[in-house]
């Protein structure tokens, strides 16, 4: 059985809020850093190509956001690790893909999620009005072992209410205005040929938005190395987005009865019409995974409340390949044990986020908010 996340507040600048960060997540900062190292070290990188492909690196991160960089090296400095352990946690897939072009494409799947289900339901489908964007993040189980969750207090632009693996800007999460995101591995015939941003900061800066409009532009403009889908939702306003990423191109789609679903495969008739897919060979699942939750949660549209999200969340229709699929491992070629690692169901709104981790295991989901209040169990 998992823990619940710990709940981490930080405040001041952006290097302040890493020396405390560092500091209080020391030990969970440690097992992240130990499990992907262990990774990119099995695929023959070593300490110092890493810290030559972070120098290299590093010049793109400062040029999309200096104070993330500011951030991270508090951090690094918190923990008492090298900085450039920290930049490994938040972008290890670009990392890998600068080191090993050559093999790129296999080294790539070694390191991908197979799963993940994203829902967003607007106040027009819900009982009692307000929006529900939840999401379960299907990844190695190891990483219930150092997940928490932060609460950043920001001086800058609006609090935040992140879940991410300990190290890292963020994952998953929402704001003080509202603007809340989520995402889920998508894959194509584009995929790293060249550097972009990593996921992690995008995302994190998605979330230092004051104003939906700036937030969107970030996620939709800013390069990326991989294809990924990211679902951004707006809480006062109702609205939702899902936009499915290429590297190089980003398509949009639009919300159906007030709902938006997606898996690990690509929905838009454009995207489609110009890539390729090549998610379907690593996530056999993905097809009947957005099916059922779509066809769950519109029989109840107009009247969905958060426990019809948390039973979707939690559907183990075709398990262990269902929609939260237990601990188990990948594929016969991949000996990893996966395994839904978290449930997430958030009212960016209320300012409310829920957690179950290991949720196949034990269904209990912790509450936080971005008010002062402790964090507590609810079912």
């Amino acid at each position: 059985m998992a823990q619940p996340c710990r709940l981490i507040e930080l405040t001041g600048s952006p290097h302040d809020r890493g020396i405390q960060y560092g500091r209080q997540a020391g030990a969970e900062i440690a097992r992240s850093i130990g499990h992907y190292g262990a990774q990119i070290a099995a695929l023959g990188l070593d300490e110092r190509r890493l810290a030559d492909i972070v120098a290299k690196y590093l010049p793109t991160l400062e040029e999309f956001d200096h104070r993330q960089v500011a951030e991270m090296r508090g951090i690094a400095a918190g923990a008492g690790v090298p900085f450039e352990h920290i930049v490994l946690v938040n972008a290890r897939t670009e990392l890998v893909q600068i080191a090993l072009r050559p093999a790129l494409r296999d080294s790539m799947r070694t390191m991908a999620s197979e799963g993940c289900t994203g829902v967003i339901v607007r106040p027009e489908a819900t009982r009692d009005g307000q929006l529900i964007h939840a999401h379960n993040w299907d990844w190695q189980r190891e990483c219930t072992e150092f997940s928490v969750v932060l609460r950043i207090r920001n001086p800058e632009g609006p609090d935040i209410l992140t879940f991410a693996e300990a190290g890292a800007l963020a994952r998953f999460g929402f704001n003080a205005r509202g603007i809340c995101i989520t995402g889920n591995g998508l894959e194509s015939d584009r995929d790293y040929r060249g550097a972009g941003i990593p996921l992690t900061l995008i995302r994190r800066k998605v979330l230092e938005q004051a104003h939906l409009g700036i937030a969107l532009q970030i996620a939709y403009i800013t390069p990326k190395s991989g294809s990924n889908n990211m679902m951004i939702s707006h809480g006062p306003s109702g609205l939702a987005f899902d936009f499915e990423c290429a590297p190089d191109e980003t398509f949009m789609l639009e919300p159906q009865k007030g709902l938006l679903v997606h898996s690990n495969h690509w929905l838009s008739p454009v995207a489609l019409s110009k890539l390729r897919e090549c998610g379907m060979a690593e996530s056999p699942s993905t097809l009947h995974r957005y099916v059922r939750a779509r066809e769950t949660l519109a029989a109840r549209a107009g009247r969905i409340t958060t426990e019809d999200v948390m039973a979707t969340m939690l559907d183990d229709f075709e398990s262990p390949w269902s929609i939260c699929y237990p601990p188990r491992p990948s594929n016969p070629t991949n000996p990893s044990i996966y395994a839904t690692v978290a449930s997430l169901l958030m009212r960016p709104a209320a300012g409310e986020m829920r957690i179950a981790m290991l949720p196949a295991l034990d269904s209990r989901f912790t509450r936080y908010t971005l008010g002062t209040e402790a964090a507590a169990l609810a079912h």
